[in-house]
């Protein structure tokens, strides 16, 4: 069995849609619902080192508290940055994947098929009907 970390929130099509992706090529990750278990401090620095991101690049903007905190001030320092998504964990954009392969912020949902050791197991479309992978395990996009 592979060992996949998925860092999932299951009200997000783009998570849904990578789980999908993971379950696809018959593997079962472990899933972590991160707005309900958030990473500790040294956990979410290494997620971002190994991800080759900054925390500015890992933040969500979208539906959270980015605007309201200030967040846009591109003078802030990055610890100011990872402090507020521990305090708020829905800054934390997702979904990450942890794999063998290395580690990803997976959007677009596809991204996910670069970590994945084992080929996927047949067709695969998006939520929105958007075709991903063929009848023969071909990726299309």
């Amino acid at each position: 069995m592979t060992d996949i970390i998925l860092y999932h929130n299951p009200a997000c099509a783009t998570s849904r849609n990578t789980l999908a992706l993971i379950r696809n090529a018959g593997i079962e990750p472990h899933i972590i619902e991160y707005l309900k278990t958030p990473p500790a401090r040294a956990l979410l620095v290494q997620l971002i080192a190994r991800a080759g991101l900054t925390p500015r690049a890992l933040l969500r903007e979208k539906d959270t508290p980015f605007a309201a905190l200030g967040l846009a001030d591109e003078s802030l320092p990055e610890e100011a940055l990872i402090d507020a998504m521990l305090a708020h964990p829905i800054l934390i954009n997702r979904p990450l994947v942890v794999s063998p392969l290395g580690v990803r912020l997976c959007r677009p949902s596809e991204a996910v098929l670069d970590l994945l050791p084992a080929p996927q197991r047949g067709a695969f479309a998006k939520e929105d009907g958007a075709l991903v992978v063929d009848a023969s395990g071909r990726t299309v996009i």
